[in-house]
């Protein structure tokens, strides 16, 4: 209960806002977290952390950022979310009949800048969304959306 209170929250807490960073940062909340992992299993330095995050089902960091990003996405296309975040994620609308309209995909919106723009919620969260299997977008609830 104490990593969790101290570590995992704090792992958790805007880490949407980390999505785009560069690979040896995230590489550096991933040394936290499998340190965290190893006290709360009690593993030695040198074993394996990939079955003891499994064991503990904790997601990796790049993931967990992607997974927070996505449940947002989720929760603003199905209004359960403040109107600022659902007027960002649009649905993919043409005048032609297309097969592709059906899929649910979202309208990706162009960005000026590389850096920051890209880092986006209203880039990168339909960019994520789109890349998403159909299946898991056509949950039918919240649950359902977390545990597959």
């Amino acid at each position: 209960m104490v990593v969790h209170a101290f570590v995992t929250s704090k792992l958790d807490y805007c880490n949407s806002l980390l999505y785009g960073l560069p690979k040896f940062l995230i590489a550096t909340l991933q040394s936290v977290q499998n340190s965290a992992a190893r006290l709360v299993c009690m593993t030695r330095k040198f074993d394996h952390i990939t079955p003891t995050l499994i064991d503990l089902r904790w997601l990796p960091i790049r993931h967990r950022i992607f997974f927070k990003i996505l449940l947002l996405v989720y929760k603003s296309l199905n209004a359960k979310t403040p109107s600022y975040l659902s007027d960002l994620s649009t649905y993919r609308r043409s005048s032609y009949s297309l097969r592709s309209v059906s899929n649910g995909d979202l309208v990706m919106p162009s960005s000026k800048m590389r850096t920051y723009g890209d880092r986006s919620f209203a880039v990168c969260a339909p960019r994520l969304w789109n890349s998403l299997p159909l299946s898991i977008r056509r949950s039918s609830s919240v649950d359902i959306f977390k545990n597959v």
